[in-house]
C-alpha cells in the first residue's frame, strides 16, 4: 500500500526548493490528502475553493474516482508517474496526492504573475485595436481564439528547452495553410537541443537554415489582429511561452513596409505612406554613402550653389570625409545605445546633451560638419519608418559607408547588385523573400507598396500555395458599389 508520506518523500527528494510547498489536510471523515504546489505561480485561494473544499466531505473509505469527482475544478487531469508530478508542480499546477493511493490528480490552478493586456510600444495605432499580446501563453491564445471563431483553427503546444520545457503553440488554419508547412515548423523548432528557451526570438533562429543571415525568415507581430489576419491569408504562427512577441511564416520582405493601421483606413493613403516608408529607407541608407562618395570620388554630381554650400562647410576640418561620417554615425549610434539602456528620464535628458550640446560643440570646434550631422541624422530618421528592420538597415548602412569611402559609387552599385541577387535567392519555407516582385506574382502587387481596396484583395496570396483560395466572395451588388 502506498503511503501519503512516501508519495511526497518522492517528490520532495527532487524537488527540494523551500518555495515548494506542501499541504496535508484532512476530510470531515479522517481521509488525508496532500497538495504540493510551487508558491508564487499558483492561486491559492483557487486551491482552497476548489481542491480543498470539496474534499473535505471525503469519506474515509473513497476510492480515488470518487475522490476526482469530488473536486470542482474545471481543468482535471489524472497521473501516476513521478516525473510527470514533478512537471505540472513546476508548470504552476497543483497536484493532489490522497492516502493509500498510488495515482494523483492535477488540479490546474495556475496564476503566474503578468502585466496585463496593452497596446504594445512598437505597434502605437490611431485606427484599429489596440490589444497587445503579453507574455502569458494561454491569454494569448485566447486574444486569438477572441477573433477566429472557427473549427478550423487549430492549435498545437510542443515543449521545447531542456531546463526551461517553455511551451510553444503551433497555430494554423486548417484548410487553408499550406499543406505540410505545420509539421515542418514544428521539425525545425524540436530538431534544437537547448537548456532554455527564454523568448520567440530564440524560437526564430531554431527555423532558419541560415543564421547567420543578415536578413531575418520570420515575420513578427505584437498585436493579436495582425497575427490573426496573417494565418488567415494561410501563414503558421509561433507563439511563445514568455514573450510578447508571436512569430509567423512565411515571411517576406514587404511585410515589414505594412503597418497595422495600413487596413484601417484609406486605400489610397496607405498606399502613399507604404511609397513613403520605401522612400526613407532608401534614403537611410545611400545619402551618406552618397555624400561621402560625392566628395571622393563624382564631386560633379552634386548640385552647384549646393556644393559651393558644402564646400564652406567642410572647410579647414582636420578629418577626411569617410572618417568625418564615421564619427558622426559612430557618436550616433552611442547615444542611441545609451539613452535605450539608461533609466526612462535619464536617457531624455542624455538624447538633448548629445543632441545639442555635442553636435553644436563639434561643428563649432571644427571637428565635423553641419552636412554630416545634417545627414546622419535624417539618416536615422529615416530607417525607424520601418522599425521591425532596423537591425538589418542599420548594418547596411554602415556596408554602404565603407563601400562608398573605398570604392565610390561603383562599389555602391555592385553592392546593391550582389544584396538584390542575394535576396531573390533566399527563401522562408519555399517562398521567396521577395515575392510577389520575384517571382512577378500580379494578383499579390496590389497588397505589397501598393494598397488596394477590399474588393479587389478577394483572394489569399497565391504566393502561400494556399488551398482554400478565395476569402471574400462578392455579391451580386458589387458593381452598384
Amino acid at each position: 500500500m502506498v503511503t501519503l508520506e512516501k508519495n511526497i518523500k518522492s517528490v520532495k527528494d527532487v524537488l527540494t526548493s523551500e518555495d515548494i510547498l506542501v499541504f496535508e489536510f484532512k476530510s470531515d471523515n479522517g481521509k488525508r490528502f496532500a497538495a504540493i504546489f510551487a508558491d508564487g505561480i499558483v492561486d491559492k485561494t483557487q486551491i482552497g475553493e476548489l481542491v480543498v473544499k470539496p474534499l473535505r466531505v471525503a469519506e474515509k473509505d473513497a476510492d480515488f474516482e470518487a475522490v476526482k469527482l469530488l473536486l470542482a475544478s474545471p481543468e482535471l487531469k489524472e497521473g501516476n508517474k513521478k516525473k510527470d508530478a514533478i512537471k505540472e508542480i513546476l508548470n504552476g499546477n497543483a497536484v493532489i496526492f490522497i492516502d493509500g493511493e498510488k495515482d494523483f490528480i492535477i488540479a490546474g490552478v495556475k496564476s503566474p504573475p503578468m502585466r496585463a493586456v496593452a497596446e504594445p510600444p512598437t505597434q502605437v495605432t490611431v485606427h484599429g485595436p489596440r490589444e497587445g499580446f503579453i507574455e502569458d501563453i494561454k491569454i494569448n491564445l485566447g486574444l486569438i481564439r477572441k477573433r477566429i471563431k472557427t473549427e478550423q483553427l487549430q492549435v498545437k503546444t510542443i515543449f521545447v528547452g531542456d531546463k526551461s520545457d517553455t511551451a510553444v503553440s503551433i497555430v494554423y488554419i486548417e484548410g487553408v495553410c499550406p499543406e505540410g508547412l505545420p509539421e515542418k515548423v514544428e521539425k525545425e523548432i524540436t530538431s534544437n537541443k537547448i537548456d532554455i528557451v527564454p523568448d520567440s526570438s530564440y524560437v526564430s533562429q531554431f527555423m532558419t537554415r541560415k543564421p547567420r543571415s543578415l536578413f531575418k525568415r520570420c515575420g513578427t507581430a505584437e498585436k493579436p489582429d495582425v497575427f490573426c489576419a496573417k494565418i488567415c491569408e494561410g501563414r503558421v504562427g509561433i507563439v511563445v511561452d514568455g514573450s510578447p512577441i508571436c512569430l509567423t511564416v512565411p515571411y517576406m520582405v514587404v511585410e515589414d513596409f505594412q503597418t497595422v493601421e495600413d487596413y484601417y483606413i484609406n486605400s489610397y493613403r496607405s498606399t502613399t505612406l507604404r511609397i513613403l516608408r520605401v522612400l526613407a529607407i532608401l534614403l537611410g541608407l545611400f545619402m551618406p554613402a552618397l555624400y561621402i562618395s560625392a566628395q571622393l570620388f563624382k564631386i560633379q554630381i552634386i548640385p552647384f550653389q549646393l556644393l559651393l554650400k558644402i564646400s564652406s562647410s567642410v572647410s579647414g576640418l582636420p578629418l577626411s570625409p569617410s572618417i568625418e561620417m564615421f564619427l558622426t554615425l559612430f557618436v550616433l549610434e552611442v547615444l542611441n545605445e545609451a539613452s535605450i539602456r539608461m533609466p526612462k528620464y535619464v536617457g531624455l535628458a542624455l538624447s538633448v546633451v548629445g543632441a545639442l550640446v555635442l553636435g553644436d560643440t563639434a561643428v563649432k570646434a571644427g571637428i565635423i560638419s553641419t552636412p554630416a550631422i545634417i545627414i546622419i541624422a535624417f539618416s536615422a530618421i529615416c530607417l525607424y519608418t520601418v522599425p521591425n528592420n532596423i537591425e538589418t538597415t542599420t548594418t547596411l548602412r554602415w556596408l554602404y559607408l565603407i563601400i562608398a569611402g573605398s570604392a565610390g559609387p561603383f562599389g555602391m552599385v555592385l553592392l546593391s547588385a550582389f544584396l538584390i541577387c542575394y535576396l531573390v535567392s533566399e527563401q522562408s519555407y519555399g517562398v521567396p523573400l521577395v515575392t510577389p516582385f520575384a517571382p512577378l506574382v500580379r494578383s499579390d502587387l496590389y497588397d505589397s507598396f501598393v494598397k488596394a481596396n477590399m474588393y479587389t484583395l478577394d483572394t489569399r496570396p497565391k504566393s502561400f500555395k494556399v488551398k482554400e483560395k478565395v476569402r471574400l466572395k462578392k455579391n451580386e451588388n458589387e458593381n452598384q458599389r
